[in-house]
């Protein structure tokens, strides 16, 4: 996993709950706690990092992969402003999450390993994605899309129709937008 995904975790514990906080975490995990955005690092560190957080808040792992997702976005938007240039809205911003923008973070990051997203049954006031990934952080990916929805103003109803963490051959999320099926009743 690349370090900016650790660089991000440390920001948004510390804003919320402290430098110590996030000093704490990483004595609980037994990690390093030096991260450089540009640096590889095994996916067990942060699955350590999430269990520390896990048993520290009493909260489960997919409670706590979206908190730091939807704490996540505006950190990101302030540090890659250009990821989000030219979306008016979550839905063409998740739509170029593939091409576009994971496109990006393999060319600043060499190496990097991206989910990948099946846009399915796209309409006006919805759509279905399929999340494709061994790292199984679905309930991250809910809350990079609930914070992205935040960073443009826009209420959505996010469901998790199937999921590999219960049995489901693969993840599908249906992500709609109230405000624009009441626009149409």
């Amino acid at each position: 996993m690349k370090g900016v995904v650790f660089n991000l975790l440390q920001a948004v514990v510390s804003e919320a709950h402290g430098d110590d906080a996030w000093d704490d975490l990483i004595d609980r995990a037994a990690a390093s706690g030096a991260y450089t955005s540009l640096g590889n690092y095994d996916d067990a560190e942060l699955e350590s990092l999430v269990e520390a957080a896990c048993e520290k808040l009493g909260l489960d792992r997919g409670a706590v992969l979206r908190w730091f997702g939807q704490q996540a976005m505006p950190h990101l938007a302030s540090a890659y402003p250009a990821f989000f240039e030219g979306h008016v809205g979550t839905r063409t911003f998740m739509a170029g999450i593939n091409d576009i923008i994971h496109a990006e973070v393999r060319k600043l990051y060499v190496g990097a390993e991206c989910p990948h997203f099946n846009m399915r049954n796209a309409a006006s006031d919805q759509m279905d994605l399929d999340y494709i990934s061994s790292r199984r952080m679905c309930a991250l990916a809910q809350g990079f899309t609930e914070g992205a929805a935040r960073h443009f103003g826009e209420e959505i109803d996010f469901q998790h129709l199937t999921c590999t963490d219960r049995g489901d051959p693969r993840c599908t999320f249906r992500i709609a937008w109230p405000l624009t099926q009441a626009a149409h009743a």
